[in-house]
């Protein structure tokens, strides 16, 4: 019995690499992706807008699968705002949504709440999808300011300094 299995799989993968099975290739699709050199410009804007109100911030941007592209530390910015930063724009990214509507929408923990499954989601505000039309091209998000009401100020700021160029 044993045997006859192994001559099975041995038979399948020679059908396999003989041309056997073909695959039809996938549909090509057009992917929207922010670039490097946007998402420099958003995190410096963001830094700025920051520094400018006196908050030593880290401002993040990531791409859609919510993997930082993008981290400036600010001068004197303390590292857990680099972590909080990083989580932040994690979240908007895979949500689709501000992190302040994502601390919203799971308010307790009780019920279903996202964070018990995947610890890096962050809540709070200070984090902003970036969109252009309908898809999530990524996320910008700042940490270290005294409240996430500022933060997302700040990350407003970046994302306000490329939304026009974003296609």
């Amino acid at each position: 019995m044993i045997r006859s299995c192994v001559l099975t799989t041995a038979a399948l993968a020679a059908a396999l690499t003989a041309g056997g099975v073909r695959a039809d290739p996938l549909p090509s699709e057009t992917h929207k992706v922010l670039t490097t050199a946007l998402a420099v410009e958003a995190a410096q804007a963001a830094i700025a807008a920051c520094k400018a109100q006196g908050y030593n911030n880290a401002a993040v941007v990531a791409d859609a699968a919510g993997k930082p592209t993008v981290l400036i530390v600010g001068d004197g910015t303390r590292y857990i705002a680099v972590e909080v930063g990083r989580r932040k724009a994690y979240t908007a990214a895979l949500w689709k949504m501000s992190t302040g509507d994502f601390a919203k929408r799971f308010p307790t923990p009780t019920g279903f709440n996202p964070a018990v499954y995947d610890p890096q989601l962050a809540g709070g505000q200070g984090a902003l999808p970036i969109m252009v039309g309908n898809d999530t091209i990524g996320a910008i998000a700042t940490a270290g300011a005294p409240g996430g009401d500022k933060d997302e100020a700040c990350a407003r700021a970046g994302l306000d300094k490329i939304k026009d160029r974003l296609n």
